[in-house]
């Protein structure tokens, strides 16, 4: 066996090793429900909105969706640089350490997004239903996936 036949060899393992853990990953983990979604249940369905909140909800919500995929579309494209620069170095060199730095900055912008979003949403509440509301936030982001 030569040397590029055991590389390809060793690539075509590491690959089907790959699939494997994302078989058995999407076969047997279940990831928790996103905190928006649970929130999201909650403020349609457990606190009795009046029109009104729900008008003002709605136009937040749909704002929030635009910032929202405009970040993940860049969170994509910044995934498609680190692998590039993967592909380019061969390791972790300057262009992958700064892929990655862009990502999380893509990341971070992300989480402060939703969380501005989480507090508008919260500013429509009525106080009995800002506590259900602030108690479920808390809830969703402290107990641990089972």
């Amino acid at each position: 066996m030569t040397d590029r036949s055991r590389f390809l060899f060793v690539i075509l393992i590491a690959f089907g090793a790959a699939l494997a853990g994302v078989f058995v990953g999407r076969s047997y983990i279940v990831a928790p429900p996103p905190v928006e979604s649970e929130l999201h249940q909650l403020l349609h369905e457990q606190l009795d909105l009046d029109p009104t909140q729900e008008t003002r909800i709605e136009a937040i919500e749909a704002r929030f969706a635009i910032q929202k995929q405009a970040l993940e579309l860049e969170l994509r494209a910044d995934n498609a640089r680190l692998a590039q620069a993967i592909q380019t170095e061969h390791g972790y060199g300057p262009q992958v350490s700064a892929a990655i730095d862009r990502s999380h900055k893509a990341m971070g912008e992300l989480q402060k997004e939703t969380l501005e979003h989480i507090f508008a949403m919260r500013g429509v509440l009525r106080p009995e239903q800002a506590t259900r509301f602030d108690d479920a936030v808390v809830k969703a982001l402290t107990v641990e996936a089972k």
